[in-house]
């Protein structure tokens, strides 16, 4: 019972800081959104929030941005591998939008 109770434990702790980073980039793009400028300014608001939230995960290159019915919409898709044991992995697969409707971002490889 303890092993098994052990087991969750750890994968929690490997989990957690990949949701709290994911929490930190959503954040991070309403920031960005808000400055209200163009591409570069949005770019140059998300590198910022990266240096100051340990965000690694992804960059300002790898946010979609675009005009949605005549507003400015950022959304960001990424995956996270997290090593269990042996070949056992876990893929936990991320994505968000300043999308009020919630649209899903288009994947990008």
């Amino acid at each position: 019972m303890l092993a098994v109770l052990g087991f969750f434990v750890l994968l929690a702790l490997k989990i957690v800081p990949t949701y709290a980073e994911y929490r930190a980039i959503k954040n991070a793009i309403v920031t960005a959104k808000a400055t209200g400028g163009g591409v570069a300014e949005i770019q140059r608001s998300f590198d910022a929030s990266v240096a100051a939230g340990y965000i690694d995960s992804i960059s300002s290159r790898d946010l979609i941005i675009e005009k949605v019915n005549g507003e400015t919409e950022i959304s960001f898709a990424y995956e996270k591998k997290i090593p269990l044991v042996g070949p056992a992995s876990l893929l936990l697969e991320y994505e968000g939008t300043t999308d009020k409707a919630g649209a899903k971002p288009a994947k990008t490889e």
